[in-house]
């Protein structure tokens, strides 16, 4: 079975919203590798609508990107209820029907992981779903002040179970968990 991951950049206050504003200098080499090596052991992406439009805008216009040479070619399913089936970006397709069982249909398949990229919506989702098999948080030291956060006051009580941590160079802590019920 295919396991479905999700990684995300963080600030020490817990903002996930637009990275780029508070990593500064903190992107070190480790980060770099451990960016490779996600890329590697993927070849399915998962995004939700906001994600889609942001990054199928963005990333064809930079294709000598490395990131941009990994997600542009990818398989990329996009879920939501309100775009059409008429996706632009490359290998781009809407998910039918229910999140839930798509992604449990899509983990059954043959294939490498299957990656929840940026889409924080999709992230929690799955996650309370029980669908999300691992969670990386690469925490920056750094404080975003504002911006959106990974969890909401009224998400439910979840026990998590640490999988591995690692601290970078320049003070990153990327921690990995999986629920403890998994």
């Amino acid at each position: 079975m295919r396991k479905v991951t999700a990684g995300l950049f963080t600030s020490v206050d817990g903002v996930v919203q637009d990275p780029y504003e508070f990593q500064y200098d903190s992107f070190d080499d480790e980060l770099g590798a451990g960016m490779g090596a996600f890329m590697a052991r993927t070849d399915t992406v998962l995004l939700g609508k906001n994600s889609y439009l942001e990054w199928a805008e963005w990333w064809p216009a930079h294709a000598d990107d490395p990131f941009a040479q990994w997600i542009n070619p990818i398989e990329k399913y996009v879920a939501s209820t309100t775009l059409d089936d008429d996706l632009s970006w490359q290998n781009a397709t809407r998910i039918p029907g229910d999140l839930d069982a798509f992604v449990r249909d899509l983990k059954d398949r043959d294939g490498a992981d299957i990656a929840v990229c940026g889409s924080v919506t999709v992230v929690r989702h799955l996650l309370f779903a029980g669908l999300l098999d691992e969670l990386q948080l690469m925490v920056h030291p750094a404080i975003a002040g504002s911006g959106r956060k990974l969890f909401e006051p009224t998400d439910p009580p979840t026990r998590l179970r640490l999988v591995e941590s690692t601290v970078t160079s320049k003070g990153n802590v990327v921690s990995t968990y999986a629920r403890l019920d998994a």
